[in-house]
């Protein structure tokens, strides 16, 4: 599977790199199974991000690794919806959680599988219709 973020990803640690691309696979696979149709792969703000391409099905679900948190890959949510509250509540432990935004995840531990899938479900499908 090609990897439209090689050449952003290139300068982290090679751990960072290798939790990145297991967490984007969970990423594509839960928005293919959320039948949410293609996604929208790109950079925004500087970090890897993903959106359905169709109109008002979902929001912007980014991943990034910064130097400030090196420990860390952080999860980042639209601050002005309830996804991170509603994910805190079903999985108050899985992730390192930061204000409304950031949900972060321990570099070289246990990938919390079933919270990545449920976060990104729901983000992809957070403005769809009944």
């Amino acid at each position: 599977m090609t990897n439209p973020f090689d050449s952003t990803i290139a300068p982290w640690p090679a751990a960072a790199r290798n939790q990145f691309c297991d967490m984007r696979a969970l990423i594509l696979k839960a928005a293919q199974d959320a039948d949410v149709g293609p996604l929208d792969e790109s950079l925004k703000w500087g970090q890897p991000a993903w959106r359905p391409k169709r109109a008002r099905q979902g929001s912007t679900l980014r991943l990034n690794w910064q130097d400030s948190a090196p420990q860390t890959l952080a999860l980042y949510v639209d601050c002005k919806t309830t996804i991170s509250a509603i994910i805190r509540d079903i999985y108050p432990t899985e992730f390192i959680y930061e204000t409304n935004r950031a949900l972060r995840v321990t570099i070289g531990a246990r990938l919390p599988v079933q919270a990545i899938d449920h976060l990104s479900r729901l983000t992809f499908t957070y403005h769809r219709k009944g």
